[in-house]
């Protein structure tokens, strides 16, 4: 029995070698690394294979250098001695909204597609060039768009702030398109939402549709997506908007109005700021969203991920949770809209109090199209932290299952 176990010990490690090589949450030091790699290599743009809408071949973003926010490279990256908890993603972001401190990250620039969280950036446009109560007529084209829809119809009357609620309730493409209509066309909103989006800081982002449907070109990442749900918390509407359960909608015709509700899946938990998710069979399924507690707003974003075993707002939840705790210290910035390209803006700055870290080397508004099986490709974007994310679900399960137990 003896020689047995020994055997089988020997046998695994191997395996426990790999896992901890592919799971710096595994290794002494708390999982932050000691060095980092200059960038996210083979992650200037999104992952293969393309979509059906991405037929047309588009050159990837220029990758600044320094990173944006002093945030390089592709390994998993925390403050503090404890590691956050395990998630199935190929990026994520957990950062304090008012410090600007980025708390923990995993190849926070790697460029992904949004899905609907780029509604957000349409958003920001929206409240920046529309008045609230400009009334759109809605077409037939816009109540045929492909994927989620609010409820326009054909001749249908809206105000914008009606459209506005549609779009961040609803994660409605056909009011993504009403609005984009009445800004001046899709590629005057484009045109808006990329110069918003530069201003921001938010360099790996180019939106190639206004609602978040694959398009030639669209990219975003974890990091961007921070730095827009922080802007768009900061705009009374949104903010308003994106934590109200229903509003009255209008019909059209002789259909007659309805109630328009909230999917966001953190709506109703203590705290909730605001969030957005999305999901097309290319993007997977995205994530961003805000909570405060005991006076500390964080916000978390994931890109590329799968809703199994746990489902992403429970990643979300676990990731939160453990920045809620995690020292006021940093590894990363986000940065100040308008700095972006100055050089205390590209580096991670003065180390918070509490000393300096290394540089970091869904269903509901899910939106496009039902979701199949978990993606293969993923194995690709997501090298780093499947195996992490392997054994932590593992454990997540086995907690799961003592816990039905009793």
């Amino acid at each position: 029995m003896t020689i047995t176990r020994r055997r089988t010990a020997v046998a695994a490690l191997p395996l426990l070698l790999i896992t901890c090589l592919l799971c710096p949450a595994l290794l002494p030091g708390g999982g932050t690394p000691a060095t980092a790699a200059a960038g996210c290599p083979g992650e200037s743009g999104p992952p293969g294979p393309p979509a059906r809408e991405e037929t047309v071949p588009v050159a990837a973003l220029p990758v600044p250098d320094p990173p944006v926010g002093g945030l390089a490279g592709c390994a998993d990256a925390h403050a503090g001695p404890l590691p956050p908890p395990p998630v199935g993603v190929a990026s994520y972001v957990v950062a304090d909204l008012d410090s600007g401190e980025v708390l923990a990250a995993r190849a926070p620039h790697s460029r992904q597609r949004p899905a609907s969280t780029i509604k957000l950036l349409l958003a920001l446009v929206v409240t920046d060039l529309l008045p609230p109560d400009k009334v759109v007529v809605a077409t037939a084209e816009d109540a045929n768009i492909d994927g989620s829809r609010a409820g326009l119809g054909p001749g249908g009357r809206y105000t914008v702030e009606q459209l506005l609620h549609g779009l961040l309730l609803a994660s409605g493409n056909d009011a993504a398109h009403a609005l984009a209509r009445e800004l001046g066309g899709v590629p005057a909103t484009l045109a808006a939402m990329q110069d918003a989006a530069g201003h921001l800081g938010a360099l790996d982002t180019r939106p190639a549709t206004p609602s978040g449907l694959d398009g030639p070109g669209m990219s975003s990442s974890a990091y961007d997506l921070a730095l827009i749900l922080r802007a768009a918390l900061e705009r009374p509407r949104i903010a308003a908007a994106l934590v109200t359960p229903s509003i009255p909608f209008p019909g059209f015709g002789d259909r007659p109005g309805f109630e328009l509700g909230n999917d966001d899946r953190l709506l109703g938990t203590p705290g909730f700021l605001g969030g957005k998710n999305g999901f097309t069979d290319a993007a997977r399924h995205t994530f961003v969203g805000a909570l405060e507690r005991d006076g500390r707003r964080l916000v978390v974003a994931l890109v590329r991920g799968e809703p199994v075993p746990v489902r992403m707002v429970d990643q979300a939840r676990g990731l939160f949770d453990w920045g809620f705790g995690a020292p006021h210290r940093r590894i990363g910035t986000l940065v100040e809209a308008g700095s972006a390209g100055r050089p205390d803006a590209m580096g991670a700055g003065e180390s918070a109090p509490g000393g300096p870290e290394p540089p970091l080397g869904g269903t509901g508004a899910e939106h496009d199209r039902a979701d199949p099986a978990p993606d293969a490709g993923l194995m690709g974007p997501v090298i780093v932290g499947g195996v992490a994310a392997t054994v932590g679900m593992a454990a997540l399960l086995a907690a799961g299952l003592r816990r039905r137990r009793h």
